[in-house]
């Protein structure tokens, strides 16, 4: 696998390339642009990362296009990468969980940590993010934005204190309302947290038995299992009243259009999902890659990932949480990214709130997903 570097980053401290970045991303000048070719760079990534919204303004200044391939769940991505010829993706923007798989399997390039800001990273965690390294230390993923699962629900049919627990899913009055994000991890993942399990995916054989006996017994309240866009779509026109499996990466963009929808993090705790970007080492584009990486770690980048069209998620770093606050107050306080806010994301870690989703330790992934299949067919 090749190690990248950008040109010029051994001349920077990290904090200032993380002030620099975005800005030289997006001040190249226009000359040279009536000859020089447009460069293609394909993303494999959940909707809306390729969107104009976010990289629109990196395309203008760098005289690139993005070509998208969507997904839904970690399992589709390894899906889309299988199907498609090597060379088919320059970028995967992934889960953190399935960025490991990406690692061990040897699919995506060595990334230089010195060439981004990793010291102004919100939290410890980030900067050693468990999937984003290999065994013997070397960074293959970098973060770029996180979110928390939690229960998700109609203001009008649960109050937040009924909703801060995952045993709101079974009250009577939602049976055939509450519904599945369609996709293992994330609702399984809850189901654990409310069986008690400190860590959530990694159980004994016992406690995965009581895991899928707890999920069977939320079927006679599940209305439906949906794809991406039928989650928005659900909860929207009220014919779910509560989700499973999701946060405010749906309910986010609902409630900032006024839908009387929230999510909350419960009693026993939420899931944190943890996205990030990897250059595939089969690309031909990987100097135009890591110019988009750096800028993604930018202030400017932060704040695009934070108000994201396709769905909000945190930043990451102090610098991009900093320019929220200046730049959009509103979004920074309705996804409580201001210190001291009761649901501030970095404190809910601090307070051991949150566990980082992953694939399961102790049983396979394929087993999850039989578990899953067999759930929803039952």
């Amino acid at each position: 696998m090749t190690k990248g570097t950008t040109s010029g980053t051994l001349a920077l401290t990290k904090r200032a390339l993380l002030k620099t970045a975005g800005a030289a991303a997006l001040s190249a000048p226009f000359v040279n642009r009536a000859w020089a070719s447009t460069v293609e760079l394909t993303m494999l990534g959940w909707y809306g990362t390729a969107e104009p919204d976010m990289v629109g303004a990196f395309e203008e200044a760098n005289n690139v296009k993005f070509v998208p391939k969507y997904y839904a769940g970690g399992d589709n991505m390894l899906a889309a990468l299988a199907q498609n010829p090597p060379g088919t993706f320059d970028i995967i923007h992934t889960d953190a969980e399935y960025a490991k798989l990406l690692v061990a399997n040897e699919l995506v390039m060595e990334l230089d940590p010195d060439d981004y800001a990793m010291d102004d990273l919100l939290h410890e965690d980030f900067a050693r993010f468990p999937g984003h390294w290999s065994e013997d230390g070397k960074l293959y993923s970098l973060i770029s934005r996180f979110g928390h699962l939690g229960v998700s629900y109609n203001k009008d049919a649960l109050t937040e204190a009924e909703a801060s627990t995952y045993e709101a899913f079974w009250k009577p009055e939602l049976k055939g309302k509450v519904g599945h994000f369609d996709w293992h991890l994330p609702s399984l993942g809850q189901m654990s947290l409310l069986e008690g399990n400190a860590s959530p995916f990694d159980i004994d054989e016992e406690a995965w038995e009581a895991v899928q006996a707890r999920t069977m017994s939320l079927q006679d309240q599940v209305g439906g299992f949906f794809d991406f866009g039928g989650t928005f779509a659900g909860l929207k026109n009220g014919e779910m009243l509560a989700m499973c499996g999701i946060g405010d990466w749906v309910t986010g963009i609902l409630e900032r259009d006024g839908a009387p929808v929230t999510s909350v993090i419960p009693e026993e705790g939420g899931i944190q999902w943890t996205e990030s970007y990897s250059i595939v080492g089969t690309s031909e584009k990987k100097d135009m890659a890591l110019k988009y990486l750096a800028y993604t770690m930018s202030p400017e980048g932060q704040v695009k990932t934070a108000q994201m069209l396709g769905y909000p998620g945190h930043c990451v770093t102090a610098a991009g949480r900093a320019m929220l606050q200046k730049e959009d107050q509103a979004e920074a306080e309705r996804s409580g990214q201001i210190k001291g806010h009761k649901n501030e994301p970095i404190a809910l870690i601090d307070a051991g709130r949150i566990s980082y989703r992953d694939i399961p330790v102790q049983q396979d992934l394929e087993d999850w997903n039989d578990f899953w299949s067999e759930y929803k067919n039952a």
